[in-house]
């Protein structure tokens, strides 16, 4: 099953960086070049645990639903938010948040997935996927960045 890991640094404290990446608007602006909105469960607003999102977007020139479950929820810690209905055969994405001794946070995405369709979803994980989702997440995580490190 295809692992990804990815890192940022942000110049915001734990929380503060906790709480903006739970934000369904903070969300969707990040993703506004794929126009994904959120269209059932949390709609607008932070999440919490055992709340439900379904994000409509249009990656590849395809539209795309994905309904996910917060599953975990460690404030400021870590929260996980699996896959519970949508295009992936498996997805589970741990958000986990550490203080960096400097008043700031590291952000550790760490990702697990599986395209459905054996054994297509293989060849498209390896031809696309595998690079496509990682560039997805940093470009995410450059919004929630600037967000959490804007004056309150």
């Amino acid at each position: 099953m295809p692992h990804f890991e990815v890192t940022t640094s942000i110049a915001a404290p734990p929380r503060r960086v906790f709480d903006v990446s739970l934000d369904v608007d903070v969300h969707t602006a990040s993703m506004a070049d794929a126009g994904e909105r959120a269209v059932d469960g949390v709609t607008s607003g932070g999440l919490v645990l055992g709340d439900t999102v379904t994000w409509q977007a249009r990656h590849f020139g395809v539209l795309w639903r994905m309904t996910c479950r917060i599953s975990a929820f460690e404030p400021p810690a870590r929260f996980v938010d699996d896959q519970v209905d949508g295009p992936f055969r498996h997805w589970r994405h741990e958000h986990r948040f550490a203080p960096d001794g400097r008043g700031g946070t590291v952000v550790r995405d760490v990702v697990d997935f599986a395209a459905p369709l054996r054994p297509f979803g293989t060849i498209a994980e390896l031809a696309v996927l595998n690079r496509y989702l990682p560039r997805l997440i940093r470009d995410r995580n450059r919004h929630v960045k600037a967000v959490a490190e804007a004056p309150a």
